[in-house]
């Protein structure tokens, strides 16, 4: 009992740590993850077998870790190594494509074969944003994006706050579209052993569906607010050449290059066995020999804080499954449902959606795992089912508030230096609308599609 109720201070501790941000997440989440490790599972359990687990050290060195013959397995618990290797992998090839000017180049090329016309360039932004964040990092599609926006609004003076906040809430719709899009997909693909191909054709499809909608809503939102601030023509000469955007040509067609090789192996690690943590290695590992010379820059901009946010994450979530904690949780949600799947479905989506408004979408879907896990076993419902449900609620519900995802803090950040502060009131009057609706939809695509 004085592990139980350990483990659940020191949960809810650093949930308000990470919420309040007395320090940085990662010591926040490192230093309860190291109490989880030492106390509960220490000295109350006194169960060096659970500290292994915990740990899960043991599992980088076999086989199935980097290669799987046959179907997925599912994660054994514990630190989710696949999920730090894979991110790390990514961070570095994002660095790599960032710093030879890809990322520049797209927004400038696609912004002139509109012609510069405000509207278009809205739309294709849309567009660009959900797109790219399918396969990168959405707080990394965010950023150039933003500043992309910023940099054509003085050009074509136009106001650039919808650009941004219609731009944050498609790159969180995209990232929930694949396992590598959104930190959350990650956690759940790694941990429960889903594919990419699984992924797209399960949440990508609801993702697909959604972002018709968010266009046309964001459109009838901003459509007054997009006029350029003078009725003069665009002269398309006065405009940055694409070209220009790219610092090393070598370097670029090398970083275009990875990053298609990386969207095939992720495409097709089901068929060629490759597991994430290896498509990780094999990215960063090649990112870094056609990057000779530009290294140093590379791991300098690597956000290893995120890592070890990530491994103090693991360790208290970890905990709580050894206790026990998370199955009783699934109890209690199978029986306030009363054994109605369709229910429970509700209950996982809209939870998630308005706890991921207001606290980190990452410890909350790295909570929520395990606990569909037992969900699944205790009610006979499909484990895909709940994880697509909850994929989606994490992903989605993170963009009614400005604190909801880590893009949407990236943004309005942006925006605030350029000289346009998003408060909340505005932010939530434009975003949450949106966000309660993409929810509805894939409540109601998983009820028509699995039930």
């Amino acid at each position: 009992m004085a592990a139980q109720v350990l483990s659940l201070i020191i949960f809810f501790v650093m949930f308000g740590l990470v919420i309040t941000e007395k320090f940085e997440r990662h010591i926040s989440a490192l230093g309860c993850g190291v109490l989880m490790f030492i106390i509960v599972l220490g000295i109350c359990m006194r169960s060096p077998e659970a500290m292994l687990n915990t740990l899960n050290i043991k599992n980088i060195f076999t086989v199935g870790f980097w290669y799987e013959a046959g179907e997925s397995a599912e994660s054994s618990g514990g630190i989710n190594w696949a999920t730090i290797i894979f991110i790390f992998g990514m961070m570095v090839m994002v660095e790599g494509m960032g710093q030879s000017g890809f990322f520049k180049w797209l927004c400038i090329r696609l912004s002139k074969a509109v012609h510069y016309q405000v509207v278009p360039i809205f739309i294709v932004f849309m567009i660009l944003s959900a797109m790219l964040a399918v396969f990168i990092d959405s707080i990394t599609v965010i950023l150039f994006l933003a500043a992309a926006t910023v940099e054509l609004s003085r050009m074509l003076e136009f106001n650039p706050v919808p650009m941004i906040l219609s731009g944050i809430f498609c790159a969180n719709l995209g990232g929930s579209a694949t396992m590598c899009g959104d930190p959350p997909n990650i956690i759940i693909g790694t941990s429960l052993g889903y594919t990419f191909s699984e992924f797209i054709t399960n949440t990508g499809l609801m993702a697909g569906i959604s972002l018709i909608f968010a266009i046309v809503y964001f459109y009838i939102c901003f459509r007054k607010e997009l006029q350029p601030n003078n009725g003069e023509k665009v002269d398309i000469k006065d405009f940055p050449d694409p070209k220009k955007a790219i610092t090393s040509k070598k370097r670029f067609l090398c970083s275009t290059i990875i990053f298609i090789c990386a969207i095939i192996l992720l495409a097709t690690h089901a068929q060629t066995g490759l597991t994430v943590a290896l498509i990780g290695v094999i990215i960063a590992a090649v990112t870094l020999v056609t990057s000779v010379g530009h290294i140093k820059e590379i791991f300098a901009k690597v956000d290893f804080k995120t890592l070890l946010f990530f491994i103090g994450l693991f360790m208290v979530v970890g905990g709580l499954e050894q206790i026990g904690i998370l199955e009783v949780i699934a109890d209690f949600i199978e029986k306030v449902s009363g054994g109605n799947n369709m229910l429970i479905v509700v209950i996982i989506i809209w939870v998630s959606a308005i706890a991921s408004a207001f606290v980190d979408n990452i410890p909350f879907a790295a909570t929520m795992i395990p606990i569909i896990k037992s969900l699944a076993e205790t009610s006979g419902m499909g484990l895909p089912v709940l994880a697509w449900t909850l994929s989606m609620g994490t992903d989605i519900g993170g963009s009614a508030t400005p604190i909801g995802a880590s893009a949407n803090v990236v943004g309005t950040s942006v925006a605030a230096k350029a000289g346009y502060p998003i408060g909340w009131r505005e932010y939530c009057k434009k975003l949450a609308p949106i966000t309660a609706i993409v929810i509805l939809i894939s409540m109601i695509t998983i009820f028509v599609r699995y039930f």
